[in-house]
């Protein structure tokens, strides 16, 4: 049994679904943000709310760091600023377009549908969140080519999510290292890590962040938070035949004000348009034509392990 509701949110309209397991809320009017996952049996939050900054409706072009920092977003077509890649003389700005701009919505009694169109480029962008089960979340997403020629773009998920208590990132054991790609403070730029040293984090603002890349495409299509302490987890999972890459954002106040990680699997490899169309890593939709994927969100208490076969490729 799955409601929907409509609500506010920080003064903003949002749209509340429940199962007997999970609270998902968003609010469509600012980039479709999604702003609570809450798995009730244990009342976790997963979502980062943005505490003392202000929920305000962001400036198209803008820093995405200048904002609420919190919830999770959608990185489209980029996420560092830089050009479009389409149009020589326009540059797309940081953390791509769409997180910036109100959405449409729909809804009925399962799903939630939201999309945007850019307000300079030829493209939608469409977004659909059901719950398959009581204890899981199914995002289904779709990139309309609006244009007469090729159309390259990256896409991340940017989820903030909170830690609250020590916590393990789990991947899976075949990805043994990692290559940083943003050093913080005590790391080496494109210097690769094994996983075991560097997967730990703990709810202490130390002033630092990192970010890691697995090298290549992934051999496995899931990642996740582990709660050391009370057990709580996240697994996300996606089509690596579609969404072949994989980064993992840890910020300990660098830039936000409390610990957070985000689970970034890619269509791109890594962080800017130019560059994965350098390497031949950005997905190219053809003329007035789409591209389709989805990420689903396994969330518990207790045992995970017994979840990666059912969400693994």
């Amino acid at each position: 049994m799955v409601r929907i509701t409509t609500g506010t949110y920080k003064g903003f309209d949002s749209i509340t679904m429940e199962s007997e397991h999970i609270s998902l809320t968003t609010v469509p009017g600012i980039g479709g943000k999604l702003v609570s996952i809450l798995y009730k049996p244990t009342g976790r939050e997963w979502m980062l709310d943005s505490g003392h900054r202000a929920l305000r409706q962001p400036e198209y072009g803008s820093s995405f760091s200048d904002w609420d920092m919190s919830g999770w977003d959608e990185c489209f077509p980029t996420i560092n600023a830089c050009p479009s890649m389409i149009d020589k003389d326009m540059s797309l700005p940081d953390h791509g377009e769409i997180w910036a701009i109100p959405w449409d919505y729909t809804m009925d009694q399962n799903t939630i549908f939201c999309s945007v169109r850019s307000p300079r480029l030829p493209y939608q962008f469409t977004r659909r969140v059901s719950f398959p089960s009581s204890d899981r979340i199914r995002i289904d997403y779709r990139a309309d080519n609006l244009s007469d020629q090729p159309m390259p773009f990256l896409w991340v998920p940017h989820p903030q999510f909170a830690i609250t208590e020590p916590t393990r990132i789990l991947l899976p054991e075949c990805m043994e290292k990692m290559m940083c790609v943003y050093e913080g403070l005590t790391l080496k730029r494109e210097e690769s890590y094994t996983w075991d040293n560097v997967s730990r984090l703990a709810p202490v603002v130390t002033g630092d962040g990192r970010k890691f890349y697995y090298e290549g495409r992934v051999p496995a299509g899931w990642s996740g938070l582990y709660g050391e302490e009370s057990g709580n987890y996240l697994i996300v999972s996606v089509p690596r035949d579609k969404v072949p890459y994989l980064g993992v954002w840890m910020d300990e106040g660098k830039f936000n004000d409390r610990v957070t990680c985000a689970l970034e699997p890619s269509i791109g490899y890594y962080d800017s348009l130019d560059m994965a169309v350098g390497n031949g890593t950005a997905r190219r939709i053809p003329a007035n034509a789409f591209f389709e994927w989805y990420l689903e969100l396994s969330i518990g208490a207790g045992d995970w392990c017994h979840r990666i076969n059912k969400f693994s490729e």
